[in-house]
């Protein structure tokens, strides 16, 4: 089999999925893409060829991107082995793959005085406290987020953060923009 076989065979298979995890029929499909319940079975079965004239308003119906329909990557190695980047007062061990809308993180804060900068950018953030204490500076409030407790805020209010009475780590989760923001700000330790 091609790899262009494989990748069509692939979409085929997951657009059937898709729209059966959804509970749509071919009729209703058709009703959300202006294309014949006939013409989306074809697709399904292979009797009709994939193009970018049907299948992007496939994906806008069953609410996945095109990257996903056709993303083709084998789940061979599934494990993802960290590596420590440390700058300043901070090591980071990136956890999720570099491709992905979300990014999961490790961090390792060790105790400082200086207080990092407040910052603001677009996204959501979202860390638990594996071991140690955080100093959570948001907005004009100071809190303290202690092991085992989470944060989660709008990343649009200025926000740092810094371990307290020792090392700290935590488990952060965030978009793309804010892995810009905490991961890659090696230049102002």
């Amino acid at each position: 089999m091609s790899d262009l076989d494989e990748i069509e065979r692939s979409v085929r298979t997951r657009l059937r999925t898709l729209r059966n995890t959804l509970g749509l029929s071919l009729n209703d499909l058709a009703a959300r893409t202006n294309l014949s319940p006939s013409t989306i079975s074809r697709i399904e079965t292979g009797h009709r060829t994939i193009s970018l004239d049907v299948l992007l308003p496939l994906a806008s119906a069953l609410q996945v991107d095109l990257d996903s329909l056709l993303d083709v990557r084998s789940d061979d190695d599934v494990i993802i082995r960290p590596v420590p980047n440390t700058a300043g007062d901070r090591t980071t061990w990136l956890l999720s793959r570099p491709t992905g809308n979300t990014v999961a993180v490790k961090i390792r804060l060790e105790p400082t005085t200086r207080v990092p900068e407040p910052r603001v950018h677009a996204g959501h953030d979202w860390f638990f406290v594996i071991d140690g204490r955080v100093r959570l500076l948001l907005g004009e409030r100071e809190l303290i987020v202690e092991t085992g407790e989470v944060a989660e805020f709008t990343t649009m209010t200025p926000h740092s953060f810094v371990a307290i009475d020792g090392p700290a780590e935590m488990i952060m989760i965030f978009d793309r923009d804010g892995q810009r923001a905490h991961v890659h700000r090696d230049s102002d330790r």
